[in-house]
């Protein structure tokens, strides 16, 4: 396959989409879904590492990835560590392309008033992958109009 050439996964097929997954270290955990039907698995730090309040730090997960082209893995944050205890993934969703063989690692921002203390095996972030759609873009002098408009942050009320 060509670097021009993008394979089509169709939402049908999700399920048996095979993604090759490495560990880096022998300590490594392989992400999980903890339910059927759920879109994400869970991501699990390789490492133990503090972050202060207010700040962020970068967890590593001791895992790479190869994915089918037309496929991208979103690192997300875990709704349960935001709502309670006010940690969430800083660039939510991280993304992951195709063509990326490094270590995932997981960039966690502590937006709460207390310490956070991250321990190796700790579920961190999430991992879900979704079809890649790539537009081609037409130059125009002018676009459609629409009620909205130009209307941005905050034009349809609080």
């Amino acid at each position: 396959m060509d670097d021009d050439s993008w394979e089509v996964i169709p939402s049908t097929r999700a399920s048996s989409t095979l993604v090759e997954i490495q560990r880096i270290t022998t300590s490594a955990a392989i992400p999980e879904y903890a339910h059927l039907g759920d879109s994400g698995c869970d991501l699990r730090a390789d490492e133990c590492l503090g972050i202060p309040p207010g700040r962020r730090g970068i967890v590593h997960t001791g895992l790479c990835i190869s994915m089918p082209r037309g496929l991208e893995a979103q690192v997300r944050s875990r709704s349960g560590l935001a709502a309670k205890r006010g940690v969430f993934v800083l660039n939510s969703p991280g993304t992951i392309d195709s063509g990326f063989r490094g270590e995932i690692c997981v960039v966690l921002q502590n937006a709460s008033d207390e310490f956070f203390q991250v321990e190796h095996g700790d579920r961190i972030a999430q991992l879900v992958f979704a079809p890649v759609t790539r537009p081609q873009f037409v130059p125009v002098t002018f676009l459609d109009a629409t009620p909205r408009g130009n209307g941005g942050f905050g034009s349809t009320g609080i």
